[in-house]
């Protein structure tokens, strides 16, 4: 299967960055680890390499285009695999609906062919028109001639917290209808979404929230499940939203469900990894990650996330590291730790939010998770889907995204009827 290539995110705080140049030919044979292209970010340029071995297709960025993290500028292809010359894209069987593999992405709708011509526009905005769903001519062109550009087509819009001790937070999109609201897992931050969004089909309003002593989140007050749930039901309330579809990742996905239970804005809740659903939680990989100060000691504990190691990125380790000195996010991550899951057990449970829930609900979990057991998805109530990913660890939606990704819009799309 072909292997995206997109723009990676190399310093904790980057949304964006300028692609400079192509270190490799369309068509060129290359090697995983080989320099693949050249980036820009506020603070540095830098070679990106290769994911994977292959030959170099659909080498879509320009030089001098901006663009979102997790945009997806080229593929690598296996040297027989097909290539679609006319979509830049891998070419992929269609499996009746029934039979789809729950790790195979779906094919990725296009708009007709007039919707995205009659405008200028960047190989790679056109591509994530295709990829998001969305027609040039709503959009004003800021290039050369009136030129649009990849920044044109997605710039999220940062929100300014109200209170001292409100919420970080980030548009990624707007648009009409309910917003899909993520909340990430236990030491990440927002930025975590990313590449799972990148890989929806269509365009929609999507929020992305920092928790409490998480990324641009300060922790403040009492360490506790319910103080940080209301500081997210605060959050909610200050944009103004009134419907939402939830999706929580690990401790997120905890949040996400008690927010759904606890509220009447829910319209579906998707849960990846979900804390709260078993009593096991892996406290050597808490107590390593936490105590972790050199990228030495921090990358084997990292490692534990996910079992295909180069879904994870190769910058994570020192974005994390880069994290806990600029934000001084360790303490307030030790102190979360310490309250909630207390000598390698979890003492927040979920399993009573999700009965009666009457909304779509999904639970995706990898069967090579080794910070949360798969097992808790077990009895779950009959309503609640369980989408259980063989070869993936805790980290699904970067692990298998085109799948999770599809995953979430079916949840969202079955939701979207709810009063």
């Amino acid at each position: 299967m072909a292997t995206e290539v997109i723009l990676p995110r190399v310093d904790m705080d980057m949304t964006r960055g300028k692609f400079t140049r192509w270190l490799v030919r369309e068509g060129q044979s290359v090697k995983k680890g080989e320099p693949l292209f050249e980036i820009e970010t506020d603070k540095a340029a830098m070679e990106v390499e290769a994911p994977a071995s292959g030959v170099a297709r659909g080498l879509a960025a320009e030089a001098g285009d901006e663009l979102p993290v997790g945009a997806i500028v080229g593929w690598i292809f296996a040297p027989d695999e097909p290539y679609d010359e006319r979509s830049r894209r891998p070419v992929l069987s269609t499996p009746p609906a029934a039979a789809l593999d729950p790790v195979r992405p779906a094919p990725v709708r296009a708009l007709p062919a007039d919707a995205t011509i009659g405008r200028r526009a960047t190989p790679l905005a056109r591509a994530i028109a295709r990829q998001r769903g969305v027609a040039l001519s709503g959009f004003d062109g800021t290039g050369p001639g009136g030129r649009i550009q990849a920044r044109d087509i997605a710039a999220p819009i940062a929100v300014a917290p109200s209170r001292v001790d409100a919420l970080h937070r980030v548009w990624l999109s707007r648009g009409e209808g309910a917003p899909l609201v993520f909340l990430h897992g236990f030491g990440a931050d927002l930025n975590a979404w990313r590449a799972v969004i990148g890989a929806f089909t269509r365009a929609r309003p999507i929020l992305a929230l920092d928790l409490p002593g998480h990324g641009r989140s300060a922790l403040s007050g009492d360490v506790d499940f319910e103080t940080m749930l209301e500081k997210v039901r605060t959050a909610l309330a200050d944009e103004a939203i009134g419907a939402a579809h939830l999706v929580g990742h690990s401790l997120g996905g905890a949040i996400a469900a008690a927010v759904a239970a606890t509220s009447r804005l829910a319209r579906s809740l998707t849960l990846i990894a979900p804390a709260g659903l078993g009593p096991e939680i892996n406290g050597a990989f808490l107590a390593g990650f936490l105590t972790a100060r050199s990228e030495a000691s921090l990358a084997p504990w990292m490692s534990l996330l996910a079992r295909d190691q180069t879904k994870l990125g190769s910058a994570l380790v020192k974005t994390t590291l880069r994290q806990r000195v600029d934000l001084g996010v360790d303490v307030a991550q030790q102190r979360i730790a310490a309250a909630l899951f207390p000598n390698g057990a979890q003492a927040v449970s979920i399993r009573r939010h999700l009965i009666g829930l009457s909304v779509p609900t999904k639970v995706v979990f990898g069967l090579d998770d080794q910070i949360i057991p798969a097992r808790h998805a077990e009895g779950l109530p009959g309503a609640v889907a369980v989408h259980l990913f063989p070869g993936v660890g805790h980290m699904p939606h970067l692990e298998a995204r085109a799948a999770v990704a599809r995953l979430i819009e079916e949840a969202s799309a079955a939701g979207e009827g709810l009063a």
